[in-house]
């Protein structure tokens, strides 16, 4: 009887150390995005000559509309250029597509990749014929300010700019959920790490480079989680990564359980998978050379989804009443408010409302299938997931206002 009750308080003290420091790392960056920074001022008003990237895959219900939007940019047309990159389109898209002014390349892998796309498409490409490339997914819409965005950004100093992504759907409840996580990473990871001078988190999408940078990193990439990947490469080497808060790219989230399982465990295996590979490089680089962004990227591979860290914190706190002492209990229950608190000043003011009201029952759900996509993770392993999307036109909170 020692014993189990040494394993099951030991085990406990891990788990409090653990959801701690989660939970006061989250609170810091949020804390910190609540709080204006200082951005640096263009000097110059060059323009640069942009490549808008669109790789798709098996995305025919909605890549049309997508290059349509992209058209529709205030940046001067002849600076730039759109490449849809079609893998698995059907017929009847690629001619739609054709009828646009912009230009398609069909490519076709025995074992797709977004990483392998973008590549192939890049290498064909002559040199010296852009000098910055805006990356979309093939749901993406972007606001008509964009490329003007980016342009300012990219003369400001950064080579590597991450936009706003936001939902294009909030209608239906998971969507919305999914549309309120994405905005608490947009101001944890992004918003408060800028305002503490750290690099923002890229998302994979809605994001600009100086284009022989981002072709040069990119070539040395061919894995499902390319984003992190590039993360990881950039920061090695110094290049701060900016954030964009008024560039505004529109995304589909996820509506059905199924999909967001699927999504998740995806998600889930390459965290683990990069936590695993940069772990005692982080360290290292940290100690050796004073390199905060990589060690602060390699960090966050540790921490546990949002969904997750609400619920065992609920869960270890409620438990606590039970099993502890006040003091111990105190904690526990400490660690539960300061995670709320951390979601609530990250979540958007447009999002406080009774809709949202309602999908906060959906927590628990999303607690078990963030469960579930724990326990399938070996399925993460058979290769490229892409999300299929569905949605064409913006139903999201600030349309509806």
């Amino acid at each position: 009887m020692n014993l189990l009750y040494f394993i099951l308080n030991t085990l406990q003290y891990i788990l409090l150390i653990y959801i701690g420091i989660s939970s006061l790392y989250f609170f810091l960056y949020a804390f910190a995005a609540q709080f204006s920074r200082k951005k640096v001022v263009s000097t110059s008003d060059k323009k640069h000559k942009f490549l808008v990237l669109i790789p798709g895959y098996k995305e025919d219900q909605v890549i049309v509309d997508v290059a349509t939007e992209a058209l529709k940019q205030d940046y001067p047309k002849d600076l730039y250029d759109i490449i849809v990159i079609a893998d698995s389109f059907k017929l009847e898209t690629l001619n739609n597509l054709k009828k646009l002014p912009i230009i398609v390349n069909e490519v076709s892998f025995e074992v797709s990749s977004k990483s392998k796309s973008i590549n192939a498409t890049l290498a064909a490409i002559p040199n010296n014929k852009y000098n910055a490339i805006m990356i979309l997914d093939a749901d993406n819409i972007m606001e008509s300010n964009v490329l003007s965005l980016m342009n300012e950004a990219l003369n400001s100093g950064y080579s590597a700019v991450q936009g706003h992504r936001v939902a294009k759907n909030t209608d239906m409840p998971f969507a919305r959920l999914d549309a309120i996580s994405e905005e608490i990473n947009n101001c944890i990871f992004r918003r408060g790490h800028r305002a503490l001078g750290v690099s923002s988190a890229l998302i994979g999408s809605g994001m600009a480079f100086e284009y022989n940078i981002y072709k040069n990193y990119m070539a040395t990439i061919d894995s499902y989680g390319e984003d992190k990947e590039l993360e990881f490469k950039l920061m090695k080497d110094n290049i701060k990564i900016e954030f964009i808060d008024e560039a505004w790219i529109y995304d589909e989230k996820v509506s059905a359980s199924k999909v967001f399982v699927r999504q998740r465990t995806r998600w889930l295996f390459n965290q683990i998978l990069y936590a695993r590979l940069y772990f005692f490089e982080g360290v290292k680089l940290l100690l050796t050379k004073g390199n905060f962004d990589f060690f602060d990227k390699m960090f966050q591979q540790f921490l546990p989804p949002r969904i997750l860290l609400i619920g065992i914190s609920f869960l270890s706190a409620l438990g606590s009443f039970f099993y502890n002492s006040i003091e111990l209990t105190y904690i526990f229950v400490g660690i539960f408010i300061s995670t709320i608190a951390a979601f609530s000043m990250a979540v958007p003011k447009r999002f406080y409302n009774f809709k949202t009201m309602k999908v906060l029952l959906l927590l628990p759900k999303g607690f078990v299938l963030m469960i579930m996509s724990l326990l399938r993770l070996q399925e993460a392993k058979k290769g490229f997931g892409a999300t299929t999307h569905t949605v064409t036109k913006i139903n999201n909170d600030k349309n509806n206002n």
